[in-house]
């Protein structure tokens, strides 16, 4: 198994590090920044780890280095040298001691920077690891979750979840570690070179500034919930309204839009001015309570100098040494800062880890074998809610290399049917089988993989036409795929276009054609090849000549092969093995075209209607050949009459 191919069980239990503590967080993340499949990232952490030793020993000495110096300059602080005592001289050499000091600088600073270098390999592989766990569990929740979702809220979940991932693992480990490992250090020289006061004044300054720094945060931490909610809010409605770019047009609401998405912005700028407010007077407080802290050390030092105890050096070295300490202790509150905002922030990703998968594959699940193709469904019942029944006690079969075809107004459960079988959704009730397999005893990849799908409404991916077509096999070749194009009725098109197949679709295929993108879809089915096929109004956006030429198509398409089409346009279904007529979610007729036509029920009804929508739209059109008046009486159509050729693309008007 890939390192993305994980089972939901360890995302959620990868999830269980979220909500706020750091400690439990560093835990779960330790197997990424540990990984156990790779020695080439474990060595980097050991070697990160001894340059950090070594780059703050290097920032301590820094400070020793200025002293000497000092000293040095001023004359103090140390006795008369022997000229041939050459270690010595240098020690008193200001020269010496200035070159020192800069030397000291660089190599802490070019330690500094191959630390992070080193290390930046390892924070990264984690947090691409951890953005793809992501990633595949959005993917493994169910329909229900994706339909109800906002796209542009779900999206910003994730950037900043990312984001927040790359901040504690940076934080923490190139930041905090480092800080802690150097204010020991601090420490343990002014114990050693000055006294215990020196330590208190630090130790008091360190536990004030901390202090501080946790309330003044806490206060913040509210401050940037509401930031954050009213930018997702605000993302989400721009997208929103972007996707819908032609429905705003078309109603003239650009200025309602424009007003919608200001509201949310107006929210957002409250909650950023509050937020850099309340930044300025964290670091306002916490730049006096450094600064006191630094002008005790300094007049401990001062004090020092009047009774003989301490030389220049000493004072120039605790000021250096004060000063070296603000950039740790100013770390320490940034990174305290921003590791708790980067927990609020991945607080909703990780809440988003830890849903569980509405359909997941059962412990024994094998993959589907497929021999016949035969679906059945017995004693089928559904519900999206409990209190609103779709499906109920549904019983039918389609046998093997045979078409079944589902009917019915709107709301009867027809697009309920193509879900269950796709295993978007488990029955509440009975079961599905194809070829006596139970569709959850078999994995959800077997039994996608062996069903192809042509949409009502296709949505292409913003990229290139061959790259849409080859989604259906993607290890098809190129002529493979031009061929599924030519089979589709599309190649013609695509080869007129300026780059041909490749070609951009824009978002969504909005720069095709309902027609072109419902080809597409055919084409990516038929390029897929698989022994089941679902039609979901597969031609409802063609003109009648292309449908005919389609329809064929997919009539020879599915030769051989288990078919299940939901039809609007009865025309297309009129060849089918056995048409079943739904309403409120159960069988009323079923039978071929001609024995529902002679049964004159709710089937004949439909079939009526639309080709008296049809024959009026004839009309029209002669009418507007001849220049004549139309007809005020057009003759009344015969009672279902068998269907004529010319009348075999008959208006949608069953919905």
């Amino acid at each position: 198994m890939s390192d993305f191919q994980r089972p939901a069980e360890q995302v959620r239990r990868t999830a269980g590090f979220a909500r706020g503590n750091l400690v439990a967080t560093l835990v779960n993340l330790w197997p990424y920044i540990w990984p156990a499949d790779r020695r080439d990232l474990k060595a980097r952490v050991i070697f990160a780890t001894v340059l950090l030793f070594l780059a703050k020993l290097a920032t301590v000495a820094v400070p020793f280095t200025f002293k000497w110096a000092t000293d040095a300059l001023a004359g103090r602080g140390t006795a008369p040298i022997a000229p041939d005592n050459w270690l010595a001289w240098a020690f008193t050499a200001p020269i010496v001691m200035t070159l020192a000091y800069g030397g000291t600088r660089i190599l802490m600073g070019l330690i500094t920077q191959w630390r992070d270098g080193i290390f930046a390999k390892v924070a990264m592989n984690a947090v691409r690891r951890l953005a793809m766990l992501t990633f595949e569990h959005v993917h493994l929740l169910s329909l229900r979750f994706h339909l109800e979702r906002k796209t542009g809220g779900l999206t910003r979940v994730l950037e900043r979840g990312r984001n927040a991932i790359e901040t504690i693992v940076r934080m923490v480990l190139l930041q905090l570690a480092p800080t802690v490992v150097e204010l020991v250090l601090i420490v343990a020289v002014l114990l050693l070179h000055f006294d215990w006061r020196y330590v208190a004044v630090i130790a008091a300054t360190v536990a004030v500034y901390m202090l501080f720094t946790y309330y003044a945060t806490e206060w913040r931490i509210n401050i940037r919930r509401k930031m954050n909610d009213s930018d997702s809010d605000a993302n989400a409605k721009a997208i929103d309204s972007l996707l819908n770019y032609e429905t705003v047009k078309y109603f003239s609401a650009e200025e309602r839009e424009a007003k919608r998405y200001d509201r949310s912005m107006t929210r957002y700028e409250d909650a950023s001015v509050k937020a850099y407010v309340s930044l300025a007077v964290l670091n306002a407080g916490q730049a006096v309570i450094f600064t006191i802290g630094l002008t005790a050390a300094m007049a401990l030092c001062a004090f020092g100098i009047e009774n003989g105890s301490n030389t220049v050096g000493d004072f120039v070295m605790i000021n250096a040494m004060m000063i070296q300490l603000y950039t740790p202790l100013n770390f320490m509150g940034m990174v305290y800062r921003e590791i708790k905002q980067a927990v609020i922030d991945i607080e909703i990703m990780f809440s988003l880890l830890e849903r569980k998968p509405e359909i997941t594959d059962s412990p024994s699940a094998r993959p589907l074998q497929v021999r016949a193709g035969a679906i059945r469904f017995e004693n089928v019942s559904f519900a999206y809610e409990a209190a609103r029944p779709i499906l109920a006690d549904l019983n039918f079969e389609v046998a093997a290399g045979r078409t079944v075809a589902i009917v019915g107004q709107s709301g009867a459960g027809k697009s309920t049917i193509s879900r269950l079988l796709f295993r978007f959704y488990d029955v509440t009730g009975g079961r599905i089988l194809i070829d006596d397999q139970d569709i959850r005893d078999v994995t959800q990849t077997s039994l996608r993989a062996a069903i192809g799908m042509v949409p009502q409404d296709t949505v292409l991916f913003n990229d290139t036409i061959r790259y849409n077509i080859r989604y259906g096999r993607w290890d098809a070749s190129d002529p493979e795929v031009e061929e599924a194009a030519r089979q589709a009725q599309i190649d013609g098109f695509i080869r007129r276009a300026p780059r041909g197949y490749e070609t951009e679709v824009g978002e969504r295929g909005l720069k095709l054609s309902g027609g072109e993108k419902q080809r597409v879809a055919i084409a990516r089915t038929i390029l897929k090849g698989p022994p089941i096929l679902l039609l979901d109004e597969a031609t409802s956006a063609l003109d009648s000549h292309t449908e005919k030429d389609i329809q064929d198509e997919l009539d020879r398409v599915a030769e051989n092969r288990t078919t299940l089409v939901i039809a609007h346009r009865l025309s297309t279904i009129i060849n089918a093995d056995e048409i079943l007529v739904l309403d409120r979610g159960a069988i009323i007729e079923r039978g071929t075209h001609r024995e529902l036509l002679a049964h004159d029920g709710l089937y004949a009804s439909m079939w009526n209607r639309q080709r008296e929508a049809q024959l009026a739209r004839e009309i029209l059109a002669e009418v507007g050949d001849d220049g004549g008046a139309p007809n005020r009486n057009p003759p009344q159509l015969p009672e279902a009459p068998e269907p004529r050729p010319d009348l075999l693309s008959a208006a949608d008007a069953a919905e």
